[in-house]
């Protein structure tokens, strides 16, 4: 399945400026968000270890 996180235009803008406003939201959401939770489960382990310390991001782990 594709997922359209990789491309997400809030992530983009999070990428920008984690402390934007629209940044924020983005990383609020992921928290619950079904796509990133399908798009982050597909990922491989390193890659998933990568965006969990570039995020700040655990959830989801095995």
């Amino acid at each position: 399945m594709k997922y359209p996180c990789e491309n997400c235009k809030l992530r983009a803008a999070y990428e920008k400026n984690p402390k934007s406003l629209v940044g924020r939201f983005w990383r609020w959401q992921i928290n619950f968000c079904p796509s990133w939770r399908g798009y982050f489960k597909s990922l491989p382990p390193e890659k998933q270890e990568e965006l969990r310390k570039k995020y700040d991001f655990w959830k989801y782990q095995n």
